[in-house]
């Protein structure tokens, strides 16, 4: 799954438009991102944002299905197999949409958004996941994927449970699970930042991403349509949380910093860094002890590209981008 969804990656090319949301980084610079970028997106990557959470998808899936291959094997009507299986595993991960056993069931707020039972569903929210998110994280960084997957899961989880809860007269569906509401915010917050970004190329010129965009609203929006007005409303609002959260990024307020602040946290209480150790050195002479060198090497380029996984293409400085710009002329 993995080497396959980093094809698609392969396929996303960014065209001149590129330079409107990246100051000076023109289409020659952007190559060689990408002719290098596309082969780190792998999962032997430490703290690749997207690729953690196509992994936990895909996990949760292969967990659901054979847990579910298992009571069909135990009981021999599949009428009653699935009826148990719903009632005795699958009900205490998805949410519920009475308001009780929602609220009983706290952990299922954050669980259903990892949940799915049927392959071409899991397939299709994969796919779209990596095609918006290898745009948004390329250029706003690893740090925003994740506040804005869960975003968009628990503004749509509050929806659906509200609505059902006031509208209860309303068709709806009995239970809310997977990722589409999430990849929704993700999607309308990639083209909130960059709503002129192109991929394909070789189509005419590229294909705008707000044209892209507004393709997978029409069929995420189509797909649960028969599911009730409820749930329509918890993925427009899922979108809109998306748009909100770029906008207030655009004037300087990151609504996820708590969120990657809480993560590090987390991680230093169980890898606690040891104390650095102080080294003092002396030098007897009128020059500096090193003289920094722009030589165009593999390592300099594997630490741009790190960079901008980590904090967007934005957060080159004008020294790392002639370096980009010597990488291109050299066909690294």
């Amino acid at each position: 799954m993995g080497s396959f969804l980093s094809t698609i990656g392969k396929k996303i090319i960014v065209d001149e438009n590129i330079s409107q949301t990246s100051g000076n980084f023109t289409q020659d610079k952007m190559k060689v991102v990408h002719r290098t970028y596309k082969n780190k997106i792998t999962l032997g990557q430490d703290n690749n944002s997207l690729v953690w959470l196509v992994a936990v998808n895909g996990v949760m899936f292969i967990m659901v299905v054979m847990i579910k291959i298992i009571y069909q094997l135990s009981i021999d009507s599949n009428i009653a197999a699935e009826e148990t299986f719903y009632r005795e595993f699958l009900q205490w991960l998805t949410l519920s949409a009475t308001p009780g056993e929602a609220l009983t069931r706290p952990w299922t707020w954050f669980s259903y958004m990892f949940v799915h039972e049927q392959f071409w569903d899991l397939l299709s929210s994969l796919l779209w996941l990596w095609g918006f998110g290898f745009i948004l994280q390329t250029l706003s960084g690893n740090d925003k994927m994740i506040p804005l997957y869960l975003y968009g899961g628990f503004i749509a989880a509050i929806i659906f449970v509200a609505g059902n809860s006031l509208f209860p007269n309303l068709p709806h569906a009995g239970v809310f699970m997977g990722a589409s509401a999430s990849v929704l915010c993700i999607a309308i917050a990639a083209t909130t930042l960059a709503p002129n970004y192109r991929i394909f190329p070789m189509i005419s010129g590229g294909i705008p991403l707000w044209l892209l965009s507004a393709i997978f609203c029409i069929i995420d929006l189509m797909n649960i349509s028969s599911e009730g007005p409820v749930l329509l409303a918890a993925h427009a609002f899922a979108g809109l949380a998306g748009f909100i959260f770029i906008t207030e990024l655009n004037k300087g307020r990151d609504w996820g910093a708590w969120m990657n602040r809480f993560a590090v946290w987390v991680d230093h209480l169980f890898k606690p860094e040891s104390k650095p150790v102080s080294q003092k050195l002396f030098y007897k002479a009128d020059r500096k002890p090193f003289v920094k060198i722009n030589r165009s090497t593999q390592q300099n380029l594997d630490e741009i590209l790190d960079k901008i996984n980590q904090k967007g293409l934005d957060s080159l400085t004008d020294d790392e981008r002639d370096f980009l710009n010597n990488a291109s002329q050299q066909d690294i």
